[in-house]
């Protein structure tokens, strides 16, 4: 068999909750590079968490790993951890400076060439050398209030220089469109969804027929930085705050006071829940529970915040949101830092806190179609991706607009880094990447 010749292609899914690389050689089929995971098994998803300990035995006092190492030595040691996750959805925010950890500062990018360093590393021979280019997917629109794409650009460009020769960014629901596109046996006009952990990203493509040089042509597109990470807080909203001080009142200088809500919002924030463990932050919650009405609750938050609890808290809400989406009922269980809740929830439930989200979702699906001069009933299929899309309430949207018939779904995790591969294969490669104003 003849070496393949031909730039070696790396698609770079680097997600809010995981990130996935697939690697193709010479034009073949991409496939997914896999990580030997503590205890001896093997994924092809690695968790986009970082955990960091000190270490005096190191240059700087301070290890670092990520992806499921990092969740592994928070489990063993988690009051000398600090375990960070969802740090993506921070790119674009200019309220974002660095974050503190162990009173040293790191920046977005710097974080970024951490994770990459531990990802390469436990790649190990499976990435080989460096590639000839990196396609890295990007939300089309990224989380945050008032997001800054100009922002997350210039710190992607200092996250992922060194990663390959080339480095290009393309939109990350077209990289499904190019896995899914595979699937068809003709022409079709295609909306893609994809919910990730951050944002929810729509793009309707045009699916020529199979072997057309320029197979798929995107149309028109639309995203919102609601998904995962919105519909977890909704759930710590509900059952966790309430028990933690959250609509409770304080004194000040003989006044009855609101507690400031931000610090409910930075707590059900997972990239933002393990930062609040800094000496500021926590001197602040200390006054706060001396003046608090009810000091019982503001010791609970600042004692699950102590404890380095955050991983476990999204454990648990994790398990609730799978359980919900196969079955009509679960149980909401976390116990730690003085704090216990073991509450029934429906699926009904559920699905009336986030209703108001996916009355945004919604109507970001009528933007992306609007903004390809189409309507649904035009849509040939819709492919959905990401780990939201196995939410029935999601799942109904959709049946509810298109039918139920047109509706694909599958690689929910893999699709997109699959695809990337496949863009970065193609010769006019620079045809697919996104402007930095974009």
């Amino acid at each position: 068999m003849p070496a393949q010749t031909g730039p070696r292609v790396l698609g770079l899914d680097f997600g809010t909750t995981n990130s996935v690389v697939a690697l193709g050689v010479g034009g073949g089929e991409p496939h997914l590079i896999n990580f030997a995971a503590p205890g001896g098994s093997s994924v092809d998803v690695f968790r986009s968490a970082l955990c960091f300990w000190q270490d005096e035995a190191v240059s700087g006092g301070q290890s670092v790993e990520a992806g499921p190492w990092a969740i592994a030595e928070y489990l063993a040691f988690p009051q000398d951890s600090r375990f960070i996750q969802s740090f993506k959805s921070v790119a674009a925010s200019t309220n974002f400076e660095h974050a503190s950890i162990f009173e040293r500062r790191f920046r977005f990018e710097e974080l970024g060439r951490i994770f990459l360093d531990r990802l390469r590393r436990h790649a190990g021979d499976a990435l080989g050398t460096r590639p000839d280019r990196v396609i890295v997917g990007r939300p089309v629109v990224y989380a945050g209030a008032s997001p800054n794409p100009r922002l997350a650009r210039q710190r992607y460009d200092l996250m992922f220089g060194g990663f390959g020769s080339e480095i290009h960014y393309v939109h990350e629901p077209l990289g499904a469109a190019f896995t899914y596109a595979a699937r068809l046996d003709g022409a079709a006009t295609v909306l893609v969804a994809d919910f990730g952990g951050g944002t929810s990203d729509f793009s309707v493509v045009r699916v020529g027929e199979p072997g057309t040089a320029r197979r798929c042509t995107p149309l028109g597109q639309a995203g919102i930085g609601i998904a995962g990470d919105r519909f977890d807080y909704r759930i710590v909203d509900h059952l966790v705050l309430p028990l933690l001080g959250k609509g409770g009142t304080y004194r000040s200088f003989g006044k009855m006071l609101d507690i400031p809500a931000n610090y409910f919002s930075d707590f059900g924030n997972w990239s933002r829940l393990a930062l609040m463990r800094n000496r500021r932050t926590m001197a602040e919650l200390a006054q706060l529970e001396h003046a608090a009405t009810d000091r019982a609750a503001i010791s609970r938050f600042i004692s699950v915040i102590e404890n380095e609890l955050g991983f476990p808290l999204y454990d648990a809400v994790a398990r609730l949101k799978r359980t919900l989406s196969t079955d009509t009922a679960a149980r909401f269980s976390f116990s730690g830092g003085g704090l216990a809740i073991d509450e029934p929830v429906s699926r009904t439930d559920f699905e009336a806190w986030i209703a108001p989200d996916l009355a945004e979702i919604d109507a970001t699906i009528t933007r992306a179609l609007d903004s390809a001069g189409t309507t649904a009933a035009a849509i040939d299929r819709v492919f959905l991706t990401g780990g939201s899309s196995l939410i029935p309430a999601v799942r109904q949207l959709f049946d509810g607009r298109f039918g139920a018939d047109r509706i694909a779904a599958g690689d929910e995790l893999t699709s997109i880094a699959n695809g990337l591969a496949l863009i970065g294969a193609q010769p006019d490669v620079g045809a697919w990447a996104v402007g930095d104003d974009a």
